[in-house]
């Protein structure tokens, strides 16, 4: 079995989570700008066997994409070009970022930490990876 990864994608930056070899357990990777996304992702997937990749998919509260979808299509769209082997699915990503911030607090991260940027996008893609791992158990 190999790791399943997780991208909360965005215009600037793209947050990174990974699971565990038996893909049990979401943990945050690291956040990259997304202009250096694929040469990271091509860096990582030569280390390490991905079965597959989750992407955020980002939806407004009446249930439409949001603006940023038209990026993300884009960025799937290469990828399933580059690695037609390693499926994408999605999964919905609506409040992530306000979680991650409530998750990081109840963790005790100071408030100057919890302001960057960086951080969040990274707590937010484990948290859409954790969604995604406990819709497949169910």
């Amino acid at each position: 079995m190999g790791r399943i990864i997780a991208l909360d994608y965005g215009r600037v930056r793209t947050g990174i989570a990974v699971t565990d070899p038996l893909q049990l357990i979401a943990s945050g990777l690291t956040t990259v700008e997304t202009k250096a996304l694929f040469p990271f992702l091509k860096s990582y997937l030569a280390e390490e066997s991905v079965t597959a990749l989750v992407v955020g998919e980002p939806r407004q509260m009446d249930n439409t994409p949001s603006e940023s979808e038209a990026l993300i299509s884009s960025f799937i769209g290469k990828w399933e070009k580059l690695y037609p082997q390693i499926p994408v699915y999605r999964q919905d990503e609506r409040f992530t970022s306000r979680e991650a911030v409530k998750s990081m607090i109840a963790s005790g991260v100071k408030k100057s930490k919890r302001r960057e940027k960086a951080l969040v996008d990274e707590v937010s893609a484990t948290l859409i990876l954790q969604g995604y791992l406990e819709r497949i158990k169910n």
